[in-house]
């Protein structure tokens, strides 16, 4: 297996990545088009997963690529793959466990996967546009760790891939730390307003909206 030995991000980074989730670091980033298309989600509920993004394209119906890539992609990475939204089953158990030999942390697919259960049971995160019994042939491979869009969301190698219930986002690799710190700072910020709230302060007090209180 030609897999690359690390990505950019350390541990610590991934976890507080994880910690934080989806919606804190995508109002931290700043960037509107670090949120993928909210249509690509879950396939088990509490599936969670940062990681660096691998991005590859498959054909309609054809998943040579993703074959291609599990030889190729970085361990701990996320792949991230663009099948331009047809709903196929593009990845399932087998896939799930060469990846999970392979340290790949997870999948966000434009397309379609299936064997929803043992990918539940093996606890492997997926994200996917939608869930079909169909299978693929493997006749082309359009693209395999180039830079891409995922459903309108530019995607290169490297860059930050977090993704929970709320959804997934797509963090730009130059833009990673920042948005990190600015999301601690965030979650700070939230912690100390909920405290207050549970002592008897109201949202309006906290928000600075008193004007809109009712005389």
């Amino acid at each position: 297996m030609m897999t690359n030995a690390s990505t950019p991000y350390d541990h610590a980074a991934l976890e507080q990545a994880r910690r934080l989730g989806t919606s804190t670091l995508y109002e931290a980033s700043g960037i509107a088009t670090a949120s993928v298309d909210p249509a690509i989600r879950t396939v088990w509920t509490g599936a969670a997963v940062a990681g660096a993004a691998y991005p590859l394209e498959c054909a309609p119906g054809d998943n040579l690529a993703i074959h291609i890539a599990m030889e190729r992609a970085p361990r701990g990475c996320v792949l991230v793959v663009s099948a331009a939204g047809f709903v196929a089953g593009y990845w399932g158990e087998v896939l799930t466990v060469a990846a999970q030999a392979a340290g790949v942390a997870g999948l966000v697919i434009d397309g379609g996967v299936r064997d929803i259960a043992a990918l539940a049971a093996r606890r492997f995160p997926v994200f996917a546009r939608g869930i079909s019994v169909r299978g693929t042939r493997k006749d082309s491979a359009p693209s395999v760790g180039l830079p891409m869009h995922l459903a309108g969301t530019p995607v290169a190698p490297g860059d930050l891939v977090v993704a929970d219930d709320d959804g997934v986002i797509v963090i730009p690799a130059a833009h990673a730390a920042a948005t990190l710190a600015n999301g601690q700072a965030r979650a700070d910020k939230e912690a100390h307003m909920m405290a207050a709230l549970a002592q008897g302060a109201t949202t309006l007090d906290l928000l600075g909206l008193t004007q809109w209180r009712q005389a």
